[in-house]
């Protein structure tokens, strides 16, 4: 590959199940970005953790609470260790690191390098070798010291490796931030100054770019300026306030915010709220995107290549996915269901009908995005199911280990599939990952996504759905307000809300507006006008699948921040 020009930072990286180091949506978006990234051979490298004990392994006990349990996995069987060290200053300790290889191929052959930083070295004490064992886990302490390994000894093993012509820095989320910081000390380093000056934040900020996907609060990492001031043993962050802190706090999204030259959501609706977040800076929108190929099952895989010959390579072409026969589309589907159904019998036990119309959700449980909002009225449930036509509901998705309301969630639709009994069967299928994520969101028949407005920055898995025709049923927010075209890529639950900065409860009337439209129009049509369920289907690839992809993203950013 031509040397890389671009690197990109992200605590997370998603490339194999095989591989647990990721939590959800913000990694599974970074390993489609590098494939892509490959694929339209950009010059790019990536950055991230090795995370050796995973996220975690999902267990949920007798009561539906959520157990965790480390995550082993054989690093050498997928990596290959890189013979450069560098080391970084953590609380008066020199802590060393080591990284591991990891190419991403196209099919022509080009490709990116994904570098997995790794303390866990036999000169480093042992609680500095547990430094990159946990995606996420820790105290405060801990994080913070992780974000040091990312971004300061980030860039310091890209410079080990070779890597010194890079002219961009793209940070996904905040959690890299620190990288600006040992940019400034080279900025000024180079000029012959021990200490960096404003002009230095200028020239930095030319060569960063920075992607937030939370208008959540907790989504953003900061630390108490004390225990920061202490981890980076340097007294420059507090004498530069204005560019490091927010409150009183090293805030890293803030950070992030002051060092980039281009800054975006990710999604229209997103962008615009985190304008309002986020008043003295522009926001840009570049709308996230999956990557095709990795998420098209295989019975789609198979019609497209009759039909649309060339669709990998330009993900566009799927617009003449309006021409299939709905016969095909079907045939497609139903191989795809099957698929789903067998590991549901497999994981579980339970045997569910194939020709019942079957509802998807999976995602990380956590309060906002109310998993629990479909079984909040189980009679309601039971009488749509009795009257209207009946339904099947697929569960999947972890909660952080300390997101106990994130755990209640899980709880309350464990215990609700109890009440449903066999009017309504509904199963947890356990240990979320990319290779169930690919049967959910193939397999069901319609994808439920019930976020609180406007908390929802973009979601992805709706256009994994729409990849495999598989129509969204949900709440305006994120990425819904483009992709959605009433009754013909999806439905709406409830309407589209304002953006502001208040995020009133609106869970009884979301609730309401979700059991009428499945009783009113979803159910209906799947039953009595097949054709016309399956030319929504239709709609969703041609529409959706055709733009909400990551070669459609990654080309934007190129465009507007990588080489602008």
């Amino acid at each position: 590959m031509p040397t890389p020009l671009v690197a990109y930072f992200s605590m997370e990286i998603a490339l194999d199940s095989a591989m647990p180091t990721y939590a959800g949506g913000l990694g599974v978006l970074a390993g489609d970005t590098v494939r892509s990234a490959a694929e339209l051979k950009v010059p790019m490298v990536a950055v991230t953790l090795l995370h050796r004990k995973g996220y975690f392994s999902q267990k949920l006990d007798a009561t539906g609470w959520q157990i965790e349990q480390p995550c082993e996995w054989e690093i050498s069987r997928h990596l290959v260790e890189q013979s450069p060290r560098v080391s970084v200053a953590i609380d008066g300790r020199s802590v060393m690191l080591r990284s591991w290889k990891y190419d991403v191929q196209s099919s022509g052959g080009f490709s990116v390098p994904v570098f997995f930083l790794d303390t866990d070295l036999p000169e480093n004490s042992e609680s500095d070798r547990t430094l990159t064992h946990f995606l996420y886990g820790g105290d405060s302490y801990y994080r913070i010291c992780q974000e040091v390994v990312l971004g300061i000894g980030g860039i310091r093993m890209l410079r080990a490796l070779g890597c010194t012509g890079l002219t961009r820095y793209h940070m996904n989320e905040g959690h890299a931030a620190l990288l600006g910081l040992e940019l400034l000390d080279e900025v000024a380093h180079k000029a012959g100054r021990p200490n960096f000056n404003h002009d230095d934040v200028e020239l930095v900020r030319r060569q960063c770019v920075f992607t937030t996907h939370t208008p959540v609060a907790s989504g953003h990492d900061q630390f108490p300026l004390d225990l920061a001031m202490r981890v980076l043993g340097r007294q420059d962050v507090a004498s530069m306030k204005e560019i490091f802190c927010c409150e009183g706090a090293l805030n890293m999204t803030f950070l992030a915010l002051n060092l980039s030259h281009y800054i975006n959501g990710v999604a229209k609706r997103h962008a615009e709220t985190a304008q309002l977040m986020f008043g003295h800076y522009k926001i840009d929108s570049i709308t996230n995107g999956v990557h095709a190929d990795r998420w098209t099952s295989e019975p789609f895989q198979a019609l497209f290549d009759r039909h649309i010959p060339g669709w990998r390579a330009d993900n566009f072409s799927l617009r003449f996915a309006h021409s299939l026969s709905l016969v095909e589309i079907w045939e497609a589907h139903t191989a795809a269901k099957q698929q789903l159904l067998e590991r549901v019998r497999h994981d579980t036990g339970v045997i569910f009908d194939p020709h019942v119309l079957t509802l998807g959700f999976a995602r990380r449980a956590t309060a906002y995005k109310r998993c629990d909002l479909l079984v909040s009225d189980v009679i309601r449930l039971k009488q749509i199911a009795a009257t209207a036509g009946p339904i099947q509901i697929i569960y999947g998705g972890k909660a952080h280990p300390n997101d106990f309301q994130g755990k209640e969630a899980i709880k309350k639709v464990i215990h609700a599939r109890e009440s449903l009994g066999h009017d309504v069967r509904l199963v947890y299928l356990p240990d979320y990952n990319i290779e169930l994520a690919k049967l959910m969101t193939a397999g069901v028949d319609v994808w439920l996504n019930t976020p609180q407005p406007p908390l929802e920055a973009s979601g992805t898995s709706g256009m994994k759905a729409a990849l495999n025709g598989v129509p969204s049923l949900s709440v305006l927010d994120g990425w819904w307000v483009e992709g959605w075209i009433e009754g013909e890529t999806g439905w709406a639950i409830g309407e589209s809300c304002k953006i502001d900065q208040t995020h009133p409860d609106r869970a009884a009337s979301d609730a309401a507006a979700l059991y009428d439209k499945l009783e009113r129009v979803v159910i209906p049509l799947f039953y009595r006008n097949r054709d016309r369920f399956i030319d929504v289907m239709r709609h969703c690839i041609s529409l959706n699948a055709s733009f909400f992809n990551s070669q459609r993203m990654v080309s934007q950013y190129v465009i507007k921040a990588y080489f602008e």
